[in-house]
């Protein structure tokens, strides 16, 4: 048996009663924690707390899959995961490996970034669109693909999320409006002018910081320590969103002006 238990999202007291019932029934527990990390904990305290040994996989093994699997198909194996398991998509095929194999193969869900930034923000869920990931850059070149994604939410009104990559640190909100930035000088559009965008960092803490302004502006705001995400808004809001950021994330007043 092969189990998905998410985490949640900032420490070791965010994962569920159901969570920690799997972890201690379990022959082996696995960790990962390139997709996320839970910055408000670490991997030794998280065991020590759950009583259990947990073995750290390395990217490649878990987009591999095979260590895991061939474990599955002799043993209730334990994957831990920080936030909620199938929101990356090499756990979704990791699943779909194991139903393949005749695996059972159960998801014990945490709390997820999509449904925090909502709760955090007040924007609708229904509005977002595709989402995407910011990478840090390779040598001089920087991928576009963000940049693509939110000129086609916005020409269908919706929301853009933005994960930031982790590497050996989680990038920070403005480094990754320095990148949107190297985006905007290749392409050369304009796009970056009017964005308006909210900042969100350490979702599911006590502490957690929420920021909305203009996208070039937000590089400059103290956001603390990560782990950071943003969102760039759609052109056109609805009343509430734009209540709601203006209470809950310092909006300034021209948010008012994009209620359709």
């Amino acid at each position: 048996m092969l189990i998905f238990v998410g985490l949640g999202l900032y420490d070791e007291k965010d994962v569920t009663l159901k969570g920690i019932e799997a972890i201690k029934n379990a022959d082996v527990v696995y960790g990962e924690f390139y997709t996320s990390r839970l910055t408000g904990t670490h991997p030794e305290k998280l065991a020590q707390i759950l009583d259990r040994e947990i073995t750290i996989l390395p990217r490649e093994e878990v987009e591999d899959g095979r260590k895991i699997l061939a474990d599955a198909e002799k043993r209730n194996v334990v994957l831990l995961v920080g936030g909620d398991p199938m929101v990356a998509t090499t756990h979704v095929s990791l699943a779909i490996e194991a139903r393949k194999r005749g695996i059972d193969v159960k998801i014990i869900h945490g709390q997820s970034i999509m449904s925090a930034v909502c709760g955090l923000t007040g924007l609708h869920s229904y509005k977002f669109g595709r989402s995407a990931t910011i990478p840090f850059p390779y040598g001089d070149s920087v991928s576009l693909t963000p940049y693509e994604v939110i000129k086609m939410n916005k020409k269908v009104n919706a929301h853009t999320m933005l994960y930031l990559d982790i590497k050996e640190e989680p990038m920070r909100i403005s480094a990754a409006v320095r990148i949107l930035e190297k985006m905007e000088e290749k392409v050369e559009e304009g796009l970056l002018d009017d964005m308006v965008g909210v900042g969100i960092a350490r979702a599911g803490s006590m502490n957690p910081s929420v920021k909305c302004d203009y996208v070039r502006n937000l590089k400059d705001y103290d956001f603390g320590p990560p782990m950071h995400v943003m969102v760039v808004l759609a052109d056109k809001l609805h009343f509430m969103e734009a209540e709601a950021l203006r209470i809950l994330a310092e909006a300034p007043k021209e948010i008012e002006q994009m209620v359709e």
